[in-house]
């Protein structure tokens, strides 16, 4: 085992802008795996050498390298030295690392935030730009309380008043990345079925559509809906969620199922979600149209 002699810069995700993020554990795990893939491959590295280097199975390298596995301390810097990699950007690798073990705020709801979802989470309290396609229900982040809270009681009867609170508690938290200093964009295509469909009461629904015109007036805020007359679309196969970051190796797809979750991350996938996204914003009505529809409903 020689150490490589060539030393690497640490350049592709470290940013002074991402650096300067409020730190978000999944997001600095992801940033941490990335750079030490990129790290590696330009030392000339198979993940066999990394994980013999430090004595792991190579599954492991590659966990640690999408962002699944966290990465000791004394690991971190026996990859740097087999990679070549010197201060300052050991320094900035193993601050990434400390904050990747950091608890989230997310943490403090427990059980109200599985394992599945949490990664979801974390990337977007730190995204740039949220893009969602909802088919059957209104975007989580365009959400009243009451709406919330009716089609959580529907989706699962079992679940008590307390455990029902706490999902609209922390919806409302995820909702605050729609104003303040660091706002979040969020574009959302809504079908017309999910407005059509009376969850809770008339009442209830007419106070969402309101909600959701409201909320479309922020310049942070692009709201869509796609008609029924839109006809076929490539939209029909499912909802899903495109996160996308200033540093373009982030951008993920979140795909929700019943108990479950996928994230895409390779950029073919990515880009292929992209394309569809941007088809259903061609075929969706504009946005001032959309306001009009909403104030039919």
């Amino acid at each position: 085992m020689e150490q490589g002699d060539k030393e690497q810069t640490v350049g592709l995700l470290l940013t002074e802008e991402s650096m300067a993020e409020g730190p978000s554990p999944t997001v600095r795990r992801r940033q941490l795996g990335m750079e030490l893939r990129r790290l590696r491959e330009a030392a000339g590295k198979s993940q066999e050498d990394a994980g013999k280097w430090v004595d792991v199975p190579a599954t492991s390298i590659s966990k640690i390298e999408t962002g699944k596995q966290r990465i000791r301390s004394g690991d971190l810097r026996s990859l740097l030295q087999l990679y070549g990699v010197g201060s300052p950007e050991a320094e900035a690798l193993e601050r990434l690392r400390r904050e990747a073990d950091q608890r989230g705020w997310w943490a403090s709801y427990g059980a109200t935030v599985p394992p599945w979802f949490a990664d979801y989470i974390g990337m977007e309290t730190v995204a740039a730009e949220v893009w969602t396609w909802e088919a059957e229900f209104i975007p989580g982040l365009l959400q009243t309380p009451e709406y919330t809270e009716a089609i959580n009681t529907a989706l699962n009867p079992a679940r008590t008043a307390e455990e029902i609170a706490r999902i609209v508690q922390l919806r409302a938290s995820r909702q605050k990345r729609l104003s303040g200093d660091d706002r979040l964009t969020l574009r959302a295509v809504i079908s017309e079925a999910a407005l059509r469909w009376v969850v809770g009461s008339a009442e209830l629904m007419h106070a969402q559509a309101q909600h959701i015109a409201e909320v479309a007036q922020q310049p942070n805020v692009t709201v869509q809906v796609l008609p029924f007359s839109a006809g076929a679309h490539r939209g029909m196969r499912g909802a899903f969620t495109a996160l996308r970051f200033p540093e373009e190796p982030m951008n993920t797809v979140y795909l929700e199922l019943d108990g479950a979750a996928l994230y895409l991350e390779s950029p073919t996938e990515v880009s292929r979600y992209a394309k569809a996204f941007t088809r259903l914003t061609e075929l969706a009505l504009d946005p001032e149209a959309t306001t009009d529809l909403l104030t039919r409903v």
